[in-house]
């Protein structure tokens, strides 16, 4: 079929559809754990950001709700896509992290100088005897590991296990309002039971899985969320499955037939959103959320920053400070946008437990 036929989606249209599928035009009325599913997980490199991803999402969220899905181990913190931490349903912790363990295999590659002499296969049985005897800390792992092959490099050998094991972070690490040191076990001995007899997702399930979240979407794209490469033939297979679509750059989009692609003008509220949400990382070209303007203004270095987004797209950083918000905004903004962010602020201080503060306009970094 020639490329002309394809439909062309602008910009604007991008945007819509993609909060649509990421529940960020209206709160969704469904549980916590249907909507870590349907993300395909939460990014989760510091503690609290999956209970803001929820907040912003979600109807009548409470910390409360998460929280009592990882002690009852309905979720789980493990390293998956991207090599980065993220909270999934105990299904997905299981099914997904065999999809991207060639991309963790790999991983142990660029730390052989660390390793030489060191049988990776006998590595990640001692490991996983260690980590399942009972959970361990990064720290008692590498020195377990150095009993055996003392003369190689302690970071390589605690790398090699976290990217050759399946290893997941236990409570109370990962509750709201604990804390807890990082300590680890291995997946099936944390779901014990909940590990038998679940069906293995294939490349096909999560490619459609991740169109329903993130779409429409190039492939390049997808290999962006998942940080894997060659995903062409899966898209391919399901091709027939599928719409296709074009970007305003000619770039080829793929989408379900039956996911919402809002128009253009939908209204798109505020939203505060955390640091390293999964909106603003899983697409290789993010101009769908990301004005070419502001492009690098939700980082400083590696880190990532609180964001807001105003119609969409990113229009701003934010921070807690005492009881209440700063929020820096990028532009000026008519005086009702200004107080359609004040209540959406309050909303965020009052749903996340800490009661009424102040919103106030300024620098996150004053």
């Amino acid at each position: 079929m020639a490329s002309t036929t394809h439909p062309v989606l602008g910009i604007r249209s991008l945007n819509r559809a993609t909060l649509a599928r990421q529940l960020l035009l209206s709160r969704a009325e469904m549980s916590a754990e249907d909507a870590v599913t349907h993300l395909i997980g939460l990014q989760a490199q510091n503690v609290k950001p999956p209970y803001y991803q929820l907040h912003a999402r979600l109807a009548g969220f409470g910390p409360g709700v998460l929280s009592g899905l990882m002690e009852s181990r309905e979720v789980v913190r493990m390293v998956t896509v991207r090599s980065t931490i993220h909270t999934h349903t105990a299904r997905d912790a299981l099914t997904l992290r065999p999809l991207v363990q060639p991309a963790r295999d790999r991983e142990v590659g660029y730390f052989r100088k660390g390793l030489v002499g060191v049988d990776l296969v006998r590595l990640a049985a001692r490991a996983r005897s260690f980590v399942e005897e009972e959970p361990r800390t990064m720290g008692e792992i590498r020195e377990e590991l150095l009993r055996e092959w003392p003369a190689a490099d302690a970071q390589s050998l605690s790398v090699a296990a976290r990217c050759l094991l399946p290893l997941v972070q236990v409570t109370p690490r990962g509750v709201w309002g604990r804390s807890g040191q990082v300590r680890l076990t291995t997946v099936e001995r944390w779901l014990g039971a909940n590990a038998d007899g679940v069906r293995a997702q294939t490349v096909d399930d999560v490619v459609l899985r991740y169109l329903g979240a993130f779409g429409p979407a190039s492939v390049k794209d997808m290999q962006t969320w998942a940080g894997l490469t060659r995903l062409r033939p899966a898209f391919e297979r399901l091709r027939p499955r599928l719409l296709v679509f074009r970007d305003e750059n000619g770039a080829e989009l793929f989408d379900l037939p039956d996911a919402p692609r809002p128009d253009a003008d939908t209204p798109a509220p505020p939203r505060f959103l955390p640091e390293f949400d999964n909106l603003l990382l899983s697409h290789a070209d993010r101009a769908r959320v990301i004005a070419p303007e502001h492009k690098g203004r939700a980082w400083t270095g590696n880190q990532s920053h609180c964001t807001l987004l105003v119609d969409g797209f990113l229009a701003g950083l934010w921070r807690t400070e005492g009881d209440g918000l700063v929020v820096e905004l990028f532009g000026r903004h008519p005086r009702g946008v200004e107080e359609e962010i004040v209540t959406e602020g309050e909303a965020l201080l009052a749903g996340m437990g800490g009661g009424p503060g102040p919103v106030r306009f300024g620098s996150i970094h004053g």
